[in-house]
């Protein structure tokens, strides 16, 4: 079993100059790809876009990143349809037996009501009753798995017996303003215009992206926060 949730840029074509490129062909044609700008003049223009939700010039660039999660935390990524995933098949590899179990500082429990509530901090014990239960479960899921496996059941079938904290690779590829939507929604931030409540798992993964993000375009990364954490 394992707790950590990782996530690697392995690929992009993202900058700011990118996005003010797109954004000045509008009215200076083609050539907005050959006139420099300073950073004021680039600073100002991103904050104008994304303040007047002028969305499509964040669109013309890529970034691709490799997660490694559970199944259960790729599927949420998966609800951001704008998105492209290529994801570790279990129809044509054998899944090795690695699980997820949250780490000791994962808060446990939530209190309120569906989309109004909070987490909080579970009680003694529980977090090691988790992760005795987990551990019986995962095994017990392993084992009936090899069982299929060994009496000759295709892998599409055998796989229905794994939970979905069985961990699972996939690249993710998106464009500026698809993450900024993303982060928006999978993050929790006071300072944000609409505060999300995501689960903790997704959040880790948002915010290592995010962390390749503010590198990659540092003066889109800080419209967005200036103007309230809104995808444009």
């Amino acid at each position: 079993m394992r707790s950590d949730i990782t996530v690697e840029l392995v690929d992009h074509s993202a900058s700011d100059i990118g996005v003010v490129r797109a954004a000045r062909v509008s009215t200076v044609g083609e050539r907005s790809h050959r006139e420099e700008r300073g950073e004021g003049y680039m600073n100002g223009l991103l904050k104008y876009l994304m303040r007047s939700r002028h969305g499509s010039p964040f669109e013309h660039n890529y970034m691709t990143f490799l997660v490694n999660a559970p199944i259960f935390t790729v599927r949420h990524m998966m609800r951001h349809r704008t998105w492209s995933f290529n994801e570790e098949s279990a129809r044509y590899r054998e899944i090795k037996p690695v699980f997820y179990v949250p780490d000791s500082d994962r808060l446990l429990r939530q209190e309120g009501k569906p989309g109004d509530y909070q987490y909080v901090p579970g009680a003694d014990g529980d977090h090691a009753m988790l992760a005795t239960s987990a551990s019986r479960a995962y095994q017990a899921a392993y084992e009936e798995y090899n069982v299929l496996l060994r009496a000759g059941v295709a892998r599409e079938l055998a796989r229905m017996v794994l939970p979905v904290s069985t961990y699972s690779a996939v690249y993710a590829t998106c464009n500026a303003r698809a993450l900024m939507h993303f982060l928006a929604l999978r993050t929790n931030r006071s300072d944000a215009a609409y505060v999300s409540h995501p689960q903790r798992e997704i959040e880790i993964v948002a915010e290592q992206m995010e962390d390749e993000f503010a590198k990659l375009m540092p003066l889109t990364h800080g419209a967005f926060e200036e103007f309230g954490r809104v995808s444009p």
